[in-house]
């Protein structure tokens, strides 16, 4: 392929691998077709015509000269005369009588012959068993014949003569010629037939890979815009253009998700730099003389500090979740407790921005193995999601169920709700639905990979303008209620233990 202009060219490239492989394969086809049955007329009309030739030379002939078969040359010429004139082929078979010494005496043409004559084929049938010799060629004029020479014998099988017959090949060799022109006619017609249709075919694959391929360079330069729009047949190369117009709507997508991942996280990180930027300053002009207001801004430098550790560990998070080098640090846990103190830490910032938060937990363990950690930052995601989108005077309902070695965690809220549309794609990366509300967009991203790490289930259902319930299930340790009592106990010796482990390996 050759590239002009910035596009791909095809030229001298399918078309040309066509022309020269797959045509040369079909063409030898068509040719080999052709020359067999070419091969196939030629031996049918002369075998047509030694069939005939070698009719003559059968009994009837025998039979004829029966009576005639002696040493007399006179009776044999007799004899020679009678079928000559009886003969009934004349028009198109000349016959020769010859005496015992091998020349002709009488013709069906009624002219003499040059006793120079040569026989070729008369050697040959004096020697053959039946009496009998064929021969291809031509005559002293110049004439292709097929000529057939009969010995004739008397009762003591001693020669008294011979017969030959002769049939003009030129009628029949211009019937053959007729013949080979018509299959050369056909095969060429066939080919010329197979060029144009096969170019018409393979520019109609051409043209569109070619469009393919421009458009694809389109996209590959940044044109995330650029689509293939004239391509109508429902086949392979519709289903390629398909392709690469969804693969260009998702690049274009993903584009500005990433665009608006950047221009979030930017302003994530700059609104707590600026805050600490500015109380900095302002502490430095102040110095001692305001301890109120210093202490004041210490706290609102710690946090802001705070909250950028928060926006980097999310996307140092987000980052090996990318790269699959998340790795969690299992132990046994209750995931209630980490729930528990997870709706404990959300509560105060519940009272403060005018939300109600209610909880409802069985007085149960819920012990399983997994990393406290990630499972509280999959609450923290949630909850915090919950708190952004419901505005003051709202409520979050956080309940819980443990049935059959399972626990369903549900997390609902009646906060502004997901459109039908957008609701597929909030797990995926980068992916807002509210512009307006801080944050980067990968919350919910994390949230999906640590629970498909835990082997759990992550479900989110939504009603625009009503609100958003978030389930989530994980399995836990089978409990008897005997044991519930002592279950405290046994994490904290099951952690106790792992923590000795770790120890000695260190």
């Amino acid at each position: 392929m050759k590239k002009r202009n910035g596009k791909v060219n095809f030229k001298g490239g399918l078309t040309k691998r066509w022309l020269f492989q797959s045509s040369t394969i079909i063409v030898a086809v068509l040719l080999i077709i052709c020359v067999a049955a070419a091969y196939f007329i030629h031996s049918y009309y002369y075998a047509t015509v030694e069939r005939k030739i070698e009719s003559y030379a059968n009994g009837i002939v025998d039979v004829y000269f029966e009576n005639y078969a002696t040493t007399d040359d006179v009776v044999f010429e007799k004899g020679a005369r009678e079928y000559i004139s009886d003969f009934n082929d004349k028009s198109s078979v000349e016959v020769w009588v010859l005496d015992k010494y091998g020349s002709v005496f009488i013709s069906s043409s009624g002219f003499p012959v040059n006793s120079k004559t040569k026989i070729p084929e008369y050697e040959d049938a004096m020697i053959a068993s039946n009496k009998v010799a064929l021969w291809h060629g031509e005559n002293s004029s110049g004439e292709k014949i097929i000529a057939l020479t009969k010995i004739i014998t008397d009762a003591e099988d001693k020669q008294v003569g011979s017969v030959r017959y002769m049939i003009s090949l030129d009628e029949i060799d211009n019937q053959i010629k007729t013949w080979y022109f018509i299959i050369s006619l056909v095969f060429l017609l066939l080919v010329l037939l197979l060029v144009i249709s096969g170019t018409v075919f393979i520019s109609s694959i051409v043209r569109p890979i070619q469009e393919v391929c421009d458009t694809a360079k389109m996209i590959a330069d940044g044109n995330y815009d650029a689509r293939i729009d004239h391509y109508l047949y429902k086949d392979e190369v519709g289903q390629l253009c398909n392709t690469i117009n969804d693969m260009a709507e998702k690049i274009k997508t993903s584009d500005k998700i990433k665009n608006d991942f950047i221009s979030t996280v930017s302003h994530e990180l700059r609104t707590p730099l600026t805050a600490i930027k500015g109380w900095g300053e302002t502490l430095l002009q102040i110095g001692d003389t305001d301890p109120n207001l210093t202490k004041r801004g210490m706290n609102v430098i710690i946090s802001e500090s705070s909250r950028l550790n928060g926006i980097v560990e999310e996307l140092l998070d987000f980052s090996r979740m990318q790269s699959g080098r998340m790795v969690l640090k299992n132990e046994k846990m209750d995931i209630l407790a980490e729930l528990d103190e997870t709706v404990f830490a959300f509560k105060d910032r519940a009272m403060r921005e005018g939300i109600e938060l209610i909880y409802n937990a069985p007085n149960l363990p819920a012990p399983m193995s997994g990393d406290p950690d990630r499972i509280k930052q999959v609450f923290v995601n949630i909850l915090d999601n919950a708190l952004k989108y419901t505005k003051q005077g709202g409520k979050i309902v956080v309940s819980t169920e443990i049935k059959d070695d399972k626990i369903t965690i549900v997390i609902s809220d009646t906060g502004c709700g997901i459109s039908s549309e957008d609701l597929p794609h909030v797990k995926e990366k980068f992916y807002k639905t509210n512009m307006t509300v801080h944050g980067s967009g990968i919350g919910l991203a994390v949230v999906d990979e640590i629970v498909r790490l835990h082997h759990g289930t992550f479900d989110i259902d939504s009603v625009l303008g009503q609100g958003t319930t978030v389930t989530v299930r994980f399995d836990i340790d089978h409990v008897e209620l005997e044991d519930v009592w002592d279950i405290d106990a046994a994490i904290a010796a099951e952690n106790e233990k792992k923590a000795m482990e770790e120890n000695e390996d260190a």
